[in-house]
């Protein structure tokens, strides 16, 4: 079931994707080179096309760049599908949405050109309030990949906290059976690793006949 969710995740993100990208294709406007504004002067469409990763990095390496990035759809599909059962639920989230942004941007850079495999990637989402810190246009296979990175981020915090507090306990628990033994007069006799309560009687029982013995 968990795995339907999954594969749900990636085939949302990327008709998401591919279908705002024919919208942005289809518009006059944008085509046209003009802008449409979102919140003015902070966020607007404006058409792009890259040849690189996202936001239009490694551009000069696409080749590369696209046999890294289908080797890691392969590896994160067949991950998934092993150890979907196995893995926390936002990891597998945040897998799901690596896969279907790297899949959204990998169909245009196979399809989008002229010839095959030569394709632009298309970008329209301008964040153009502080341009100088962040100049890079993207699209949604983009966030996608962005939320999934900081999804995993999430998950990997909250695991970490979770094997704090599970190791608190188990350190609590020693020292309160520490402490049981103790009070029951078991001595050295009993730690919480060495016997159980019962063994305790049995040790004290034994010294006590043994003391008898040497004191007649």
């Amino acid at each position: 079931m968990i795995l339907i969710l999954y594969f749900a995740i990636i085939i949302v993100s990327v008709a998401a994707d591919l279908y705002t990208k024919y919208l942005v294709q289809t518009s006059e406007v944008l085509v046209s080179g003009g802008t449409i504004d979102i919140i003015p002067g902070v966020l607007r469409f404006r058409l792009t096309y890259n040849t690189g990763a996202a936001m239009g990095m490694l551009s000069d390496n696409r080749w590369i760049f696209m046999i890294a990035s289908t080797v890691a759809i392969i590896a994160l599909v067949a991950g998934l599908a092993i150890y979907a059962k196995k893995i926390s639920k936002l990891k597998g989230i945040s897998f799901s949405l690596f896969i279907g942004g790297g899949i959204g941007n990998m169909v245009e850079r196979i399809f989008n050109g002229d010839t095959l495999g030569e394709g632009a990637v298309t970008d329209f989402i301008d964040f153009c309030a502080f341009p100088e810190i962040w100049p890079w246009i993207f699209n949604v296979a983009d966030m996608c990949v962005c939320i999934g990175a900081g999804v995993f981020i999430l998950a990997m915090i909250l695991e970490m906290i979770d094997d704090y507090k599970k190791e608190k306990a188990g350190k609590a628990a020693a020292e309160l059976s520490d402490s049981a033994c103790a009070d029951d007069g078991c001595g050295d006799y009993c730690t919480a690793e060495e016997g159980s309560d019962e063994d305790c009687v049995t040790d004290t029982a034994e010294d006590e006949e043994s003391e008898n013995h040497e004191a007649e």
